[in-house]
């Protein structure tokens, strides 16, 4: 008996050791600049895998001790956190689906479009207050100064392929403009400027660029989408591994309690 204890105990606290990766990914995600501007899915992560942690350490310490209750409460405990994490990992899957920009004339960067996010993406970036934080937010970053220090003429701009979405949307006018390069941030003389509504949104202001343009919710879109994309697959890792331990530890209780049973059988004791 006490070897089939010692073995739900080691898979209990395998359940905990699983946590790491969740937490990583949340971390992760909260390193990144466009997430710690959103703050949408980095601590609900981060709050989940605490969560298995401290449900995976109460169950080891429920079968080192042998405390049949508590290892009840763990196995519905963590069933419960095995469903939400495979929800989660659901959730984002199917809110990140489709959109990966769309080639501008003449350029070797893709540009991107509002409209090909989910809507419930955009509703979290228009909830009241949000866009005017989030904007505020990646305006502090040295997401666009970083264009002026990499390419200095046009030609380079326009071939530069590696483009991060976020770049693309908030640091310059949307291509259809027409606008004409001075800097990679500083653009002039709009063309066609009634092509885009962001056209007129445009400003030189470093505090401005197009951090009001749809183009640059667009970008910080599929910036969070590659991200969360990201994360996303450590979770379904994550989530599949952890159904197997899971299994693996409802298998090794109730061994131990049918060798218990016996024992008092064998004892008298039923």
């Amino acid at each position: 008996m006490a070897l089939n204890y010692m073995a739900v105990a080691a898979i209990n606290f395998l359940a905990a050791l699983l946590s790491i990766p969740v937490i990583a990914a949340g971390i992760w995600l909260s390193t990144q600049t466009d997430n710690a501007c959103v703050q949408l899915l980095q601590w609900p992560v981060i709050a989940l895998g605490v969560a298995i942690l401290a449900v995976g350490l109460a169950g080891f310490v429920a079968a080192f001790w042998r405390l049949p209750w508590l290892l009840l409460a763990y196995l519905v405990a963590m069933l419960l956190l095995l469903v939400a994490l495979v929800c989660l990992a659901i959730f984002v899957f199917a809110v990140t689906t489709g959109a990966s920009g769309r080639p501008a004339p003449g350029r070797a960067f893709l540009e991107y479009d509002l409209g090909d996010y989910s809507g419930w993406l955009r509703d979290r970036l228009d909830a009241p207050g949000r866009w005017n934080r989030i904007k505020t937010c990646l305006a502090d970053t040295p997401t666009c100064a970083d264009l002026n220090q990499t390419y200095a003429t046009a030609q380079e701009f326009f071939a530069a392929a590696w483009l991060r979405p976020l770049q693309s949307g908030c640091c310059k006018p949307p291509t259809r403009c027409g606008y004409t390069f001075v800097t990679p941030t500083y653009w002039i003389s709009p063309i066609n400027a009634a092509a885009d509504p962001d056209c007129a949104t445009w400003s030189n202001e470093q505090a401005k660029y197009c951090y009001s343009c749809d183009s640059c919710k667009a970008g910080l879109l599929q910036n969070l989408r590659r991200e969360w994309r990201r994360a996303d697959l450590i979770l379904a890792v994550t989530a599949a591994v952890l159904l197997a331990v899971y299994a693996m530890g409802c298998y090794a209780f109730r061994t131990a309690k049918t060798d218990e049973l016996f024992r008092r059988y064998r004892q008298g004791y039923t």
